[in-house]
This record gives structure tokens, C-alpha cells and sequence, in this order.
């Protein structure tokens, strides 16, 4: 089984995934550095270069070889029966119809959410290589947040809500979670 983790640029998603990899002794992936490392330049390069559209080919790409899934794969056994890895989504993979239905199809998907406060706070003073986060951070998190929230939420098969943890808890709501299914 494949665990994805999204929701928005700072709600963490590395971090837990770090974490819930360590808990589980699995192996963890991150979607932006595997983009990064397929391109050779980082993210806001790419954009720089290729503009979001030419970014968003290249993350469907690595996304798709990242999740691919033997036969036997079945979402309804039990988190011990199965081999598990976890990935770290873009915050916008899943805005892309095609990412979206990769992420839904062939993973477990955990929608990490958060307030906008949360997600202002965790990404004050860290908005240089965020290319989508230019201008105003407050304003640009709430109108991406609602263009963003229900296509995350359509696509989480869990939502944890992360505002006031820290990373060890969530990551611990989210085996908690994995364990009642």
C-alpha cells in the first residue's frame, strides 16, 4: 500500500511522512525532491523555466512512476498484512485532474487540513522558493486554500486535522486512523 499525504504548503506533509516512515520502518518518498531530482533544478527553476503547466506535466510524470502498484494490491487489508510506503504530495499535485485520480486510485490517501492561521504561521519567513505563494501570504493562502479545500477533500480517503499538533502527533492521529479501517 502506498500512503499519500496532501494538503496545503506548510501543513507539514514532509515532516510527517518523515516521521510515520520511521514509526512504520518504511520507506519514504517525497514528490517535490523527486521532481526536482528528475528536472536537475529546483522547483522554483522549473517554474521559472517551464512555467506552472510545464511543472505540472513533469510532477504527473514522476507521480505516476512513483505509485505504481503490484496486482496484488488491496486498500482493505490490514496496515500489517501489506508492504506500505509513504510519499509526500505537492501541495497542488492533486489540483490536476490526472494527479488527482493517480492519488485516489492508487493510494491511501491522507488529507492533512489546516486554518489558514496554521498554515500562515508554519510558513512565515519561508515563502522564497514558493512559487505559487508570491504577494501577500495571508491573501494568497486563502485564495489558493479556496480553490484548493474541496478537491483535497474529495481526494482523502483520512483527513487529519493537524492545527496545534505537532509532527509526532499527527503522524500518530494518522496510524491511529489506519488502524480503525
Amino acid at each position: 500500500m502506498i500512503l499519500s499525504l496532501t494538503g496545503f504548503m506548510g501543513c507539514g506533509k514532509s515532516s510527517v511522512g518523515r516521521k510515520l516512515s520511521q514509526l512504520l520502518c518504511c520507506r519514504f518518498m517525497d514528490l517535490d525532491e523527486m521532481i526536482e531530482a528528475e528536472a536537475g533544478n529546483s522547483i522554483p527553476e522549473i517554474f521559472a523555466e517551464i512555467g506552472e503547466s510545464g511543472f505540472r506535466e513533469i510532477e504527473r510524470r514522476v507521480l505516476d512512476r512513483a505509485v505504481l502498484m503490484p496486482p496484488a494490491y488491496n486498500r482493505h487489508t490490514s496496515l500489517t498484512d501489506q508492504y506500505l510506503e509513504i510519499i509526500s504530495l505537492g501541495g497542488g499535485t492533486i489540483m490536476t485532474r490526472e494527479c488527482a485520480e493517480i492519488v485516489r486510485e492508487r493510494t491511501m490517501c491522507v488529507y492533512l487540513r489546516a486554518t489558514v492561521e496554521t498554515l500562515a504561521e508554519h510558513l512565515e519567513g519561508e515563502t522564497q522558493g514558493r512559487p505559487m505563494l508570491k504577494g501577500n501570504v495571508h491573501q494568497r493562502i486563502t485564495e489558493l486554500m479556496a480553490q484548493r479545500a474541496a478537491t483535497y477533500e474529495g481526494a482523502a480517503h483520512i483527513i487529519i486535522d493537524i492545527d496545534g499538533k505537532s509532527a509526532d502527533e499527527v503522524a500518530q492521529a494518522i496510524i491511529d486512523s489506519l488502524s480503525r479501517r
